[in-house]
């Protein structure tokens, strides 16, 4: 699987943390639902003690039939146009009308009103469809022509006597402006009831407005054509059904002990409805063209967890809503319902006297307001952020996987199918983890490539080394073999040997190293100072070597050392050896030995030419030298011995070019632990 894939992989875990957001969501919305629901029935008791005090006295409406009047919010002119009324903008099955027959006969006269109180005045609205209007003819008053038949029943108190029954009757002559005729005052206009009368083409409509009728009142209507011989339904008039009007002082009281995204309504036994108000909900926040776009987002996600949420709440139960009217039929389980307007409430509902009841709702969207908003947020932000790390993890592995590539390519392109080194790898100007590695990548191709030449090199000096004494040896017995002189033969002999010895000499050289390796298991280490044996070599050094200056500083006091002192006068022969080698004839070779606190330092300093900056190929390996045009068979094992004797001994070596005295050249220093004979151990 590429990086870029695993990458991706990786960052789609980040995916768990608005996973988890939601399931908090779910059983944080569960627990506020049951703590909201025992909060709403709390305060729904005592609501519905507060409403039994205010409805004390007040007779219970356990019919169905009745008027139902609305509150005016807005000033009504009753002058048959019906366009100050409330609701008159909405569509027409949104309006609240009433009407006897709940569903109309197609072609048949219907007749359907409306009523509503501004406190003062009561208002009507009638309208008659699918029935011409017909006036009023005052020569031909026994002519059929539409009449409107209004009775009032005051209500009746133990203080006074039962007050009898107002009636008017209206009919217009013409379409417009209509008064009341009061018949309980023998037919005399009464100017308080006035109204007008509204011809509509295929029916009529008629406003009314007539003084607000005292509380517990009976209302009620019939419109007939042509005496008693016709009528529509109307509320009825024998007896009048009651008056039902919102109580504003009711409504004034549970207002107050409402909180944000709550609704309180107060019903009859009947289902008719006495008192509804409703808290709005609060944090509702700017339009959403003020919304910046991380704000857009956490609407987006807000809306989505009400989505969510619903979709794993308990499904709701409608309620039964009608006109003016609401019946719960008792609320479910989970005391969840539906509006008709598609919002979900929680309710709850209390028993008041007469059989009126209280139903107490929070709005749902309310409770995951409080709940969502902030969380919502911390959902959109977390959404945006994953988005952002996913494609910046991307974007990173699709420049890892880039450079990777480009690494790969430049490898490949450096080698060639049989091995050989074409061209070095570029440095990498990063210093992360891949620029290490690519910088690795260029020190290994300098380093092979310098192996290569070595190798190349080695093999030609091999060759020259091994095909003089060969030469030597296949010339010798060439010519001894046409020689017939003793003296000949034998010069020839003694030439063919020593050929053969320079032979042994050049394979024992190229074994030398794998002899003194084995030579370690036998070996057995003794207690020397190290500073004598330095010192006795140093001064066979100088007698047996009069081309060049050889030097040498050993400390005072004794360094004692556990090892084989045979080995480490090796390691110093091989070390003044390769000294030699590189001094020019009078230079200066210099021997050194410090002693530190827990190490000995052994150096041999030699005049001349220095290392290369980038050898390429590590001097103390195997078949390894710098050397060019050297006749002697140096095969490159003494730094090899060297570096082995070291290790043998726990130290190391290494080589650097340094500048002593004023004089340039090449420093080889062995470090080798001290050795404490009090502890028989070395630091």
């Amino acid at each position: 699987m590429s990086l870029k894939r695993q990458l991706f992989l990786a960052s789609l875990l980040m995916l768990l943390i608005p996973w988890a957001g939601l399931k908090f969501v779910l059983e944080l919305d569960d627990a506020l639902r049951q703590q909201a629901l025992q909060q709403l029935q709390e305060r729904g008791k005592r609501m519905a003690n507060l409403a039994g005090d205010r409805l004390l006295g007040q007779p219970a409406i356990t019919t169905p039939n009745a008027l139902y009047a609305s509150p005016a919010e807005t000033p009504i002119k009753p002058d048959g146009h019906a366009d100050d009324w409330p609701g008159y903008d909405e569509p027409d099955h949104l309006q609240p009308w009433q009407s006897a027959e709940p569903l109309p006969v197609p072609g048949a006269p219907y007749l359907r009103w409306q009523a509503a109180s501004d406190g003062r005045h009561l208002f009507l609205l009638v309208q008659m469809q699918n029935q011409a209007m017909q006036l009023f003819q005052q020569n031909r008053p026994d002519q059929p022509h539409d009449r409107f038949e209004l009775v009032l029943q005051p209500p009746v108190t133990d203080l006074q006597q039962p007050v009898p029954r107002q009636r008017w009757t209206l009919r217009t002559s013409a379409p417009g402006s209509v008064n009341a005729i009061r018949e309980d005052r023998q037919q005399t206009p009464d100017y308080r009831v006035q109204g007008a009368w509204r011809d509509r083409g295929s029916g009529w409509q008629l406003e009314l407005q007539m003084p607000q009728p005292a509380r517990g009142s009976l209302l009620g209507f019939q419109v007939t054509q042509g005496g008693q011989e016709s009528s529509v339904p109307g509320t009825g008039i024998e007896p009048p059904p009651p008056l039902v009007q919102r109580i504003p002082e009711l409504e004034r009281a549970l207002a107050d002990q409402l909180g944000d995204g709550q609704q309180v309504t107060v019903v009859e036994p009947a289902g008719w409805i006495v008192a509804h108000h409703r808290h709005p909900a609060t944090g509702q926040g700017p339009d959403f063209d003020d919304l910046s776009p991380v704000q857009v987002l956490e609407k987006i996600t807000l809306n989505a967890l009400r989505a969510l949420i619903r979709l794993y709440q308990p499904e709701p139960t409608p309620l039964g809503e009608a006109t003016h009217r609401l019946i719960t039929g008792g609320l479910p389980d989970n005391h969840l319902v539906r509006r008709n307007d598609g919002s979900v409430w929680l309710a709850t509902e209390h028993d008041l006297f007469g059989g009126r009841s209280l139903v107490l709702e929070q709005s749902l969207d309310q409770l995951l307001t409080v709940s969502g908003s902030a969380l919502g947020s911390v959902l959109a932000r977390s959404l945006l952020i994953i988005l952002a790390l996913t494609l910046v993890l991307l974007g990173y592995a699709s420049w890892l996987s880039w450079r990777i590539a480009r690494l790969q390519r430049l490898v490949s392109a450096s080698v060639d199918e049989d091995g050989r080194i074409l061209s070095p790898v570029p440095s990498a100007r990063t210093r992360d983890e891949l620029g290490q590695l690519q910088q690795h990548f260029s020190q290994m191709v300098e380093r092979l490539q310098s192996y290569n030449h070595y190798l190349e090199s080695f093999s030609r000096r091999l060759s020259h080394e091994l095909k003089t004494p060969v030469a030597v040896v296949r010339s010798s017995l060439e010519n001894l073999a046409h020689n017939s002189s003793e003296q000949e033969r034998q010069q020839y002999l003694e030439r063919a040997a020593g050929a053969t010895e320079r032979l042994r000499r050049i394979l024992n050289s190229m074994s030398e190293a794998a002899r003194l390796e084995q030579s370690f298991d036998q070996a057995d280490k003794e207690q020397f100072d190290l500073s004598e044996v330095v010192a006795q070599a140093t001064a066979a050094y100088q007698q047996l070597d009069a081309d060049h200056q050889i030097r040498y500083q050993i400390p005072e006091a004794e360094c004692p050392l556990m090892g084989s002192p045979e080995m480490l006068v090796q390691m110093l022969d091989k070390l003044v050896d390769n000294a030699r080698d590189f001094t020019p004839e009078g230079g200066t070779i210099e021997v050194s030995l410090q002693r530190h606190s827990d190490h000995y330092q052994l150096c041999v300093f030699n005049e001349g030419s220095q290392l290369p900056e980038h050898a390429g190929v590590d001097i103390f390996g195997a078949f390894v030298s710098q050397r060019q045009g050297q006749s002697e068979g140096h095969l490159g094992q003494g730094l090899l011995i060297v570096r082995l004797i070291a290790d043998y001994h726990g130290g190391y070596v290494e080589a650097r070019n340094t500048r002593e005295g004023g004089i340039d050249g090449v420093s080889f220093r062995v470090i080798i632990p001290v050795y404490r004979p009090e502890t028989g151990s070395t630091l």
